[in-house]
């Protein structure tokens, strides 16, 4: 079942118990989100091939920039955004992200849900997985994140309310100065959440401790989603179904069993596979290098995105790296003023 019909469905609050003095505490969790997703007017559903497409134009070399902050929005004042665990794991690893625990194996589903205004250049993110089978299993991110991409170099993004709240930034290191984490997107514990670690009196590397496992829940969603609100604002990149599901769920109204959800089935625009088939490529002198894996990385020259998908490159026994850049063109809008893309994704030699 899809991660938004199993919120929509939940009925189990989210209560911890104090070990010190046995009180139970309501925090706010998966259950509390059931009415918003049942409401929400837009959810996608990413193909695995997507959400590794997605995954690499995030964290390949180039990807991790404000160049493409001016084309970022929200399609929606209400966006349900969701994928499988294993496809966006397994890319991550690719990258460098350490592989999850065992008991964390990536055999569930990651969502987001995003609340946006100001035309969908402002918002709030809150992030939910699951684990397992039942409502205990699904589980929503202690923290939110709220992002204006509109803020200037120096300027820090406006809370949407109780501005007091501490706010934390992650930033990359490597690429500080282009870091659109580092600008635009701040993160904080969500209001019950924030009560409940100051009443718990942790001591200093506690409270670090805390955080960085509370963002790590989070954060790294973040630059993969805005590949995905990058690629959905081109005008035909992204092949989309709508599921009939008018049969299924008069067969479950029928059984007793809640309605699903309409959504929308993002695909991965269609891209030439990045190696020929098996052949011998051009005579040279020089001993061929062995083969490895070369990194995407995107690029922007004015009006045009650039891929450079990633592809292997070296022995030709293993096939001739033909097709290795896909160029997305952008161009103005009149009726609208938003960038939006002209031409269908293509690949060049």
């Amino acid at each position: 079942m899809r991660l938004a019909d199993r919120i929509a469905q939940c009925q189990t609050p989210f209560v911890v118990q104090s070990a010190k003095d046995h009180s139970l505490t309501n925090l706010n969790g998966a259950a509390d989100f059931a009415a918003e997703i049942t409401r929400c007017p837009a959810r996608y559903v990413l193909s695995d091939d997507l959400t590794r497409l997605c995954t690499a134009l995030a964290y390949s070399k180039g990807a991790r920039n404000l160049a493409c902050a001016d084309l970022l929005r929200v399609p929606s004042e209400r966006v349900w955004v969701e994928w499988c665990d294993s496809a966006w794991l397994s890319e991550l690893q690719l990258y460098g992200f350490k592989p999850p625990a065992k008991d964390q194996c990536g055999s569930g589903r990651r969502g987001v849900l995003i609340k946006s205004w100001c035309k969908g250049r402002c918002g709030l993110i809150r992030t939910f997985w699951s684990v397992g089978e039942s409502d205990l299993d699904l589980l929503a991110s202690s923290m939110e994140a709220y992002f204006d991409l509109d803020v200037g170099d120096g300027e820090e993004p406006d809370p949407p309310d109780e501005p007091l709240r501490r706010a934390l930034c992650v930033s990359d290191t490597a690429s500080r100065n282009t870091d659109i984490l580092r600008r635009c997107f701040r993160f904080r514990y969500e209001r019950t959440w924030a009560k409940y670690y100051q009443g718990a009196r942790l001591t200093a590397q506690q409270e670090e401790a805390v955080a960085r496992h509370a963002l790590g829940t989070i954060a790294a969603d973040i630059p993969m989603l805005l590949a995905f609100l990058l690629l959905l604002s081109t005008r035909t990149g992204l092949p989309q179904r709508a599921p009939m599901l008018e049969r299924l769920n008069r067969s479950r109204a029928r059984a007793g069993k809640a309605p699903l959800l309409d959504h929308i089935e993002v695909l991965s625009p269609i891209l030439r596979d990045s190696r020929s088939p098996t052949g011998n490529a051009a005579t040279s002198f020089r001993r061929a290098p062995r083969l490895h894996h070369v990194r995407g990385h995107l690029v922007r020259r004015g009006s045009q995105l650039f891929w450079r998908v990633p592809h292997l490159r070296g022995d030709a026994r293993s096939g001739v790296v033909r097709t290795r850049t896909v160029t997305w063109t952008i161009g103005q809008d009149p009726s609208a003023g938003n960038s939006i893309a002209r031409a269908q994704p293509h690949g060049t030699h």
